[in-house]
């Protein structure tokens, strides 16, 4: 049985394949498309998708959608009734859902020569999220959470997975939301732009909550959730232009001047970011993990169980997601690799697959779903490039055997050197985890600077990720738990914080990936020869992209390193080396 879930006209598009229950390939849009976020119909991604099965649409069995619009279809009528001014509010989000329904016609539109046999299912919103997460888990039963700004009229929900079954114990339905709350204070704080909530969370950790009484004014906690003080707030009570098909997602500002009253003036994108700014983001998430472990807190008691997974845009929050063994009494925690909307397109295609009678057998312990390309094609695009890569003084080696390739650029990043590396098949989700990366010492205190200056051009107050040997993570963190998603924020041990400055974030944290022999042999073998040579069993790793979605083939990757200052590119068994240039 072959089915086909779908994430369309919402942030992160993205499609998954699964093959007889297990999964088979998947990918976001925006990696075809070169826009982040992309919203729209997926047709690159579907693409991909069938060619990496060797299939086309007429094979396909069944089309899995994550959203159903008939959900809680008498809750919306009746809010609509006591809320007359929300009549034009909802009528203009009607012609989003309008879109997915057509989706047999955006089908037969990006494949006119393939017929469409499959049966159509719509999954609501938050069971995709839940499925996403429970279905591929490690986990025979688990408590499981998902909470993220809206989806079918639903902000949360919870509930417990067990033999492949999902049961909701309960939900947080509009107007209230914390993805909400979190978002419309990222605009507030000068980051516009869509997924910016990590931005407030790395900047969180450089102030103290002095807001938190005031925040809680914002958001009230009451009984097993929460609601929002609406005069803060405008999502329910205007129609705000929206963008959410064919680009990158936009909003208009989705709070009132109320909320500069209680916090003072807004924020610019070109304004300095103050102490205040500083402050008001750390109460912001402070916010809002009092809210997300009141709901986890009886969740977890009324479930009897130690294990939790979690998915929805808010499951991005890796600090509060780190904290949950400390804060609670869930001692296992999953946090699936795309936890956001795209994750939906994977937890429509398993919720399909229960649904018609298929059983759990899959765990998704790596990432690697995507696109991937042979030595061969690197070669040639070598091949054709090799004059330009010349005159930009770089060499290129073909280097076959893989401990001497791991040698020598454990070899370079020990020096100093940072390296651009492609390898395998493409990440799933928002992080780069070892196939799609660049790669720096971990040691440097400057690197940081040298790499926000020179490369990412980002924000110097964000952290650097450590990518560490699974069996060294209890060594170097307070915790120990596997982590292969890069999902979790722990605490460095303090004694060996100084010995890794550049993924040492302010509050001694680090948002850890989990390296595994199993799952990624060369990176693992990489970060080996690092460890036999300096004595740390980790390296610095942050996405291989220059303000662009994370790089997809092996053109974009090359593209990448010649505009910026990266001194060697690793694309499969090619090494290249950029000479002549001193290493800041």
């Amino acid at each position: 049985m072959l089915i086909l879930g779908i994430n369309a006209f919402h942030g992160d598009s993205a499609v998954a394949l699964v093959r007889d229950g297990q999964l088979v390939a998947a990918a976001e849009e925006e990696r075809f498309r070169r826009i982040k976020h992309w919203a729209g119909f997926p047709s690159h991604a579907l693409a991909y998708c069938l060619r990496e099965a060797g299939i086309e649409l007429k094979d396909v069995d069944h089309i899995a959608v994550n959203q159903d619009s008939r959900a809680h279809f008498f809750r919306k009528m009746f809010y609509v009734l006591t809320h007359r001014h929300s009549i034009s509010l909802f009528a203009s989000r009607s012609k989003v859902r309008k879109s997915r329904s057509a989706l047999s016609e955006y089908l037969e539109e990006s494949f006119p020569q393939s017929s469409l046999h499959a049966g159509i299912h719509h999954v609501e919103h938050h069971l995709c999220h839940m499925f996403s997460a429970y279905h591929v888990s490690p986990f025979s039963e688990a408590a499981t959470l998902s909470i993220d700004g809206f989806g079918d009229f639903s902000s949360a929900a919870w509930g417990m997975g067990k033999g492949g079954e999902v049961t909701v114990h309960g939900r947080i339905y509009f107007p209230h939301s914390l993805g909400l709350f979190y978002q419309a204070l990222t605009q507030y704080l000068g980051f516009p732009n869509y997924g910016d909530e990590y931005k407030v969370m790395g900047l969180a950790a450089f102030g103290a909550p002095t807001c938190l009484s005031q925040m809680r004014k914002v958001v009230r906690l009451h009984n097993r959730g929460f609601k929002l003080d609406l005069s803060y707030f405008r999502h329910h009570a205007e129609e705000l232009p929206t963008q959410w098909t064919d680009g990158s997602p936009r909003f208009e500002d989705l709070f009132t001047p109320a909320l500069e009253e209680v916090f003072g003036p807004r924020r610019s994108p070109s304004d300095p970011i103050e102490q205040r700014h500083r402050d008001i983001a750390c109460s912001v998430q402070a916010m809002y993990e009092e809210a997300f472990f009141h709901i986890l807190e009886p969740l977890q008691k009324e479930t009897s169980t130690s294990a939790l997974t979690l998915a929805g845009g808010c499951a991005a929050n890796s600090v509060a997601n780190g904290k949950v063994r400390r804060s609670t009494a869930f001692k296992r925690v999953y946090v699936q690799a795309a936890a956001g909307d795209a994750g939906g397109a994977i937890g429509a295609a398993f919720a399909t697959w229960q649904k018609l009678g298929g059983h759990r057998h899959f765990v998704m312990d790596h990432a690697y779903w995507g696109p991937h390309f042979s030595t061969a094609q690197v070669g040639d695009l070598l091949d054709a490039r090799r004059s330009e890569i010349g005159a930009s003084s770089c060499t290129i080696d073909l280097i076959q055997d893989e401990e001497n390739l791991c040698g020598r650029v454990a070899r370079f990043i020990a020096d100093g050197k940072v390296i651009g590396w492609l390898q395998g098949r493409m990440e799933w989700g928002p992080r780069a985890l070892g196939n799609r990366s660049i790669l720096a010492d971990p040691r440097r205190s400057d690197i940081k600077a040298l790499l926000n200056a020179k490369i990412k051009r980002r924000e110097s107050f964000r952290p650097f990720a450590p990518s560490i040997l699974d069996h060294a993570v209890g060594e170097w963190f307070e915790e120990d738990d596997a982590v292969p998603f890069m999902m979790q924020v722990f605490q460095i041990r303090a004694d060996k914080r100084a010995l890794i400055p550049a993924v040492a974030h302010v509050d001694g944290s680090g948002r850890l990936q989990t390296v595994s022999q199993q799952t990624n042999p060369r990176y693992y073998r990489l970060i080996e020869r690092f460890y036999e040579l300096t004595g740390v069993p980790m390296v610095l790793n942050t996405s291989f992209n220059e303000n662009e979605p994370i790089v997809c083939n092996p053109e974009e990757a090359l593209d990448c390193f010649l505009r910026t200052k990266m001194d060697v590119l690793v694309m499969e068994d090619y090494l290249i080396e950029r000479r002549g240039v001193p290493t800041a």
